[in-house]
C-alpha cells in the first residue's frame, strides 16, 4: 500500500494577509482593503446583472451556472428492484463553478 503524502496546514487569514503583506511591500491594512475590494468585485461580476464571469489573470476563471428546475419524477429505485421510487422536484439554482487556467495549473 503506497503511504499517504501529508501536507501542512492551510494559511489562516491573518498567515495570508501577513505573507502578502510582506511580499508587496504593503501594510496589513492596504492588503485587507484590496482582498475585500476584489470579493466586492468578483460579487458585482458574478451577480445576475453582471456577465457571470470573472477571470483572475493567469490564475482561474470563476464563473457562473445557472441550473434549470427539475420537475418531479418516478425512477427505478437501486435498493428494492422492481420498485419504482420518487425523486423530488427541484428549484432553479445558480451555482459557481471556478476553473484553473494554465498559469494555476503549471504551479501545481
Amino acid at each position: 500500500m503506497a503511504k499517504k503524502q501529508t501536507y501542512g496546514k492551510a494559511l489562516t487569514k491573518t498567515e495570508t494577509l501577513n505573507a502578502l503583506a510582506e511580499a508587496s511591500n504593503l501594510s496589513k491594512k492596504e492588503v485587507s482593503a484590496v482582498i475585500e475590494a476584489l470579493g466586492d468585485l468578483i460579487g458585482k461580476e458574478l451577480s445576475k446583472k453582471g456577465p457571470g464571469v470573472f477571470n483572475v489573470p493567469g490564475l482561474m476563471k470563476v464563473k457562473v451556472v445557472d441550473k434549470p428546475a427539475s420537475k418531479e419524477h418516478t425512477r427505478p429505485d437501486p435498493f428494492n428492484p422492481g420498485q419504482m421510487m420518487t425523486v423530488k422536484a427541484k428549484p432553479a439554482s445558480r451555482r459557481v463553478k471556478i476553473l484553473a487556467l494554465k498559469g494555476l495549473k503549471d504551479m501545481v
